[in-house]
Formats: C-alpha cells, structure tokens, sequence
C-alpha cells in the first residue's frame, strides 16, 4: 500500500541500489489452491462469522519484490482480535511462517491503534462484498454481534496473502510499524524512523531490510 513508510523504503531501497520490483501484483492461479489450501480458508472463514462460498482474491498487491521474496506493509488496521483469531488454524502451524508469533503478540497489544484509525464508517464497513460475507455491522466501537465486518474482511484477506503467495512459490515478510532498531542508543519504532531518517539510519534501515530476507 502506497504511504510515507513504503515511499521512504522505496528510496532507501534505490539509494542503496537494490534490484527491486515496486508494487507487484502476484496474478492467482485458481488450480494451486487445493483441497487442503480451500479446507483452511474454509475454516478461517468460519471462525470469522463468514457465511456462503468463500470468497477469493484473484490479484495479492505486494509493495516490494526482491526474486522470490515478498514484501508487505500492514498498518495499525491489520493488528486486531479477528486477525488473531485466524492464527489459530493449521495452516500457521503446518507451514511454519516465522512472523506468526510476533503478529499475534501485537495483535494482542495494539488493538487500541486499530480503533484509532479503524472506527470509520468506510473501514469498520469495510468494502460492500464484507457485508455479503459476515453480515450487517455493529455501530463502530461495538465487538458485539457482527462487530467490525470490514475488520474481519482484512484479516480474513491476510489469511489468503499467507496461504496464496505460499503455494505460488514465494516467502512473504510483513512489515510493521511497531517494529523497533536501535539507534543513537535508545529503540525507535519502524514508522518513527521512516518519517525523515537521518543519512546514518537509512543506511541502518537498507541494512535491516536486506537482513530480512538474506538472513
């Protein structure tokens, strides 16, 4: 997703004169899903209040590709209750996704950032198709009965980014704002560096990026 953060892992990313690909989108081939991908997105679903077919994405939108590598920034919105209730099915244990645990935990922790940027209409409500999916919403700021319908559709979506890259060949790394580097003694967090970094911390934060998938 285009904003401040991505913009300026963009340039840091030029500067630093990586072979990289911006805003990818990654075309889904309906025959990878089989029955086992379709019996997890299934239950995810489920868990979610979803009723009827599942719906499925037909394009993921990616902000950055280094070969086989993949890259998202998931904002305040992605850290919430429904996103924490799709960790709990087979698919996180049986692939082995090495965020899994950091994301439940600030799941967990920042909900509260979530409501800030999350209680409107168009983000509670989310897109029309959520509506189909998981019924009328709640008044926003209400967990009770449908809840947050536009919330649910986000993580149930994260669910299909995790599964659908996967079987397409390609290790996905999510990025958070709440991440923290150490710099000029003390721990920042991601989206604070990334409003005007300073030359050393760009070089800090291409060398922390580059970390991340050479390991």
């Amino acid at each position: 997703m285009d904003n401040l953060m991505t913009r300026q892992l963009d340039l840091i990313l030029r500067e630093g004169e990586v072979d990289f690909e911006r805003d990818f989108d990654l075309e889904i081939e309906p025959k990878y899903l089989d029955t086992k991908g379709r019996n997890w997105l299934t239950e995810i679903y489920s868990d979610l209040g979803g009723t009827g077919d599942i719906p499925l994405l037909q394009k993921l939108k990616l902000d950055f590709k280094i070969g086989r590598n993949l890259f998202v920034y998931d904002e305040e919105l992605h850290f919430n209750r429904y996103r924490l209730i799709t960790f709990r099915s087979d698919l996180y244990s049986e692939l082995n996704y090495p965020f899994v645990e950091t994301q439940k935990r600030l799941c967990r922790t920042y909900e509260k950032e979530c409501l800030k940027v999350g209680l409107q209409q168009r983000i509670w409500n989310g897109a029309p198709v959520a509506k189909q999916c998981f019924g009328e919403a709640s008044e926003p700021g209400d967990f009770s009965g449908n809840g947050a319908i536009g919330w649910k559709l986000t993580a149930y979506n994260d669910a299909q980014y995790d599964l659908q890259t996967r079987i397409h060949g390609y290790k996905l790394f999510r990025i958070t704002p709440f991440e923290t580097l150490m710099t000029g003694g003390s721990l920042k967090r991601l989206d604070q560096l990334l409003i005007n970094p300073k030359e050393e911390q760009r070089a800090m934060l291409l060398n922390w990026f580059l970390r991340k998938y050479q390991g």
